[in-house]
């Protein structure tokens, strides 16, 4: 969907709330009784609101399995706010410089990292709870990390499970600047389990 899109600005927008149907391009799995958009009087915007499982409540991009994002960018952004007392995952599909294609699965529901040599549960513990949040991933630390040496190519799929208000997911060049000991909207940022 982007291998062909110029990758080489400070960021690449994979989703926005903004505009008449965000969704459009997303496979939406759960009714609308469950994922919706509507405006946030906090962050003065439109959001996508998922609820209920997050086993079956998510969104998925690309929307057939067949196709691939092929973004390279390291860092990869989703401003988010998980509500108390609910679980949320995200799971992200990746391929290495060998083409292995890997999946990560980082959810509030794991209480320690595992691992095989294609997929890994990653726990999010340290999300914080009613407050928009941007989770900041680094796509390349955990691809060498938790797959010990390989390397990161390109993120090809990104699933979005509910419980969470979704604004925006984008990739990013270089590393944001640190905010999480600062007041403000957007407080939570979380780079990687290693690189801290």
């Amino acid at each position: 969907m982007f291998k062909n899109e110029y990758q080489g600005g400070a960021f690449v927008e994979i989703f926005s709330a903004q505009g008449k149907n965000p969704g459009a391009k997303w496979k939406i799995l759960g009714s609308p009784s469950v994922i919706w958009k509507e405006f946030d009087k906090e962050v003065k915007s439109f959001v996508f609101v998922l609820e209920g499982s997050s086993q079956t409540n998510k969104i998925q991009l690309p929307k057939e399995n067949k196709q691939s994002l092929g973004l390279i960018q390291r860092f990869l952004v989703l401003q988010i706010y998980v509500p108390l007392g609910q679980d949320f995952s995200t799971e992200l599909l990746i391929t290495d410089l060998g083409n292995i294609k890997r999946r990560l699965y980082l959810s509030t529901v794991h209480k320690e990292l595992s691992s095989t040599p294609l997929h890994a549960k990653i726990p999010l513990f340290m999300i914080k709870r009613k407050i928009w949040c941007n989770l900041c991933i680094d796509l390349v630390a955990f691809t060498s990390e938790i797959f010990k040496g390989a390397v990161f190519q390109s993120l090809d799929g990104i699933v979005v499970s509910a419980n969470c208000k979704l604004r925006k997911i984008f990739t990013l060049k270089s590393k944001p600047q640190d905010t999480a000991d600062k007041d403000g909207m957007f407080s939570c940022l979380w780079c990687s389990l290693f690189n801290r």
